[in-house]
């Protein structure tokens, strides 16, 4: 380990190759995503029945300067820290990283396939070699296991396989199988997770939300910067649903979001409830919409200098720091830099609690 002051990552990510489902389910192989080369997007990940090529190279940046984001990059030239335990945990030592959640890249695409059959199948292949890729040091590489719930009954048999397999949280798709999350049919699954212990957590790109949709505007910058509206519009349907009041021992992870909205987002929620909630159908909650966030919601951010300036309204226990490596929004090859910029200003206790001692509660993670 470097002698660098440790951090723990709340938020990175695998770059999946195509071992990554080498072991799916025989009825889909033909159909499992495919490693390709080609000419104007360089190495893809091809989902060929939706007619998807995922540029690895734009999901695996891996310290490339934003400048060259855009280049067709070979598989040669995939950082290896994206698939490869060992070359993970050197990255992480020459950081000071002490240890990393990792969520999919590809499986967060994934989380919108239309045939949740398939989904199904390429989900359960991608935990089991989650789960090898962890086992090289299952005390800092901290899998999230990725479930598709088509079924209640069903979600709850992958909860209990993927706590089996060692995965600190579970992540489920934005766009349930089912009914909506605040439905009471998910109250066996709220139940499970909390007595498994698995916070539930819920990435951006897992919705339609701003990505399938149509978005305003002519920027393709729009469609960029809206990515995190899905994971709040989550957040409200759970508390404003009651899923909080039912469940108030569960956690619940808005990944890769910010955090600088957190305290506006709370005061719209008490705002429309305190103003609306008399004329318009809605539940009746035993508190305030922002206790809940508070108390039961969790929010990862790298950058966001704007913690800084509104941690008067953020739950400071709530709030977990992420490189996102090796993503293009990451923090390598200048966390350092990052951490000094994002914490300045901020009291030794939350300096602490934001860089490795919220993650650490959360994950049951020592260091």
């Amino acid at each position: 380990m470097s002698d660098l002051e440790p951090v723990i990552s709340a938020d990175s990510h695998i770059c999946e190759i195509e071992a990554c489902y080498d072991d799916i389910d025989p009825d889909f192989r033909d159909r499992r995503p495919k490693a390709i080369f080609d000419e104007q997007a360089g190495a893809v990940l091809e989902i060929s029945d939706l007619g998807l090529r995922i540029p690895m190279g734009l999901v695996c940046t891996g310290g490339r300067p934003p400048e060259d984001f855009g280049r067709a990059v070979p598989w040669e030239e995939i950082h290896p820290a994206g698939f490869d335990p060992a070359e993970r945990l050197a990255i992480q030592d020459a950081e000071g990283v002490r240890a990393e959640v990792l969520y999919p890249s590809l499986g967060m695409i994934l989380c919108n396939h239309p045939d949740v059959d398939y989904k199904k199948a390429c989900f359960d292949a991608y935990n089991r070699w989650l789960a090898s890729f962890c086992e090289k040091d299952p005390q800092r590489l901290l899998g999230v296991g990725q479930a598709t719930v088509r079924t209640i009954d069903e979600g709850i048999e992958e909860l209990r396989a993927i706590k089996a397999q060692g995965f600190r949280s579970v992540m489920l798709p934005g766009d349930p199988s089912v009914e909506d999350y605040d439905h009471p049919c998910y109250d066996p699954l709220w139940e499970a997770c909390i007595d498994l212990g698995l916070p539930v957590s819920f990435h951006i790109l897992t919705t339609k939300d701003g990505i399938m949709d149509r978005v305003r505007g002519n920027s393709n910058l729009v469609r960029q910067i809206n990515t995190v509206r899905g994971v709040q519009n989550i957040v409200m349907v759970l508390i404003l649903g009651g899923v909080f009041d039912r469940h108030p021992d569960l956690r619940v992870i808005c990944v890769e979001a910010d955090a600088g909205w957190v305290p506006h987002f709370k005061f719209r929620l008490d705002h429309a409830y305190e103003r609306h909630r008399h004329h318009l159908s809605t539940t009746e909650l035993a508190r305030m919409p922002g206790e809940y966030m508070d108390e039961n919601v969790y929010v990862t951010f790298q950058d966001d200098y704007s913690v800084k300036h509104v941690r008067g309204g953020l739950e400071m226990s709530r709030v977990l720091w992420a490189t996102d490596f090796p993503h293009s929004d990451g923090t390598y090859p200048y966390t350092r830099k990052v951490i000094d910029e994002v914490t300045d200003g901020l009291d030794p206790a939350d300096r602490n609690r934001l860089l490795r001692g919220n993650a650490a509660a959360l994950y049951e993670i020592t260091y």
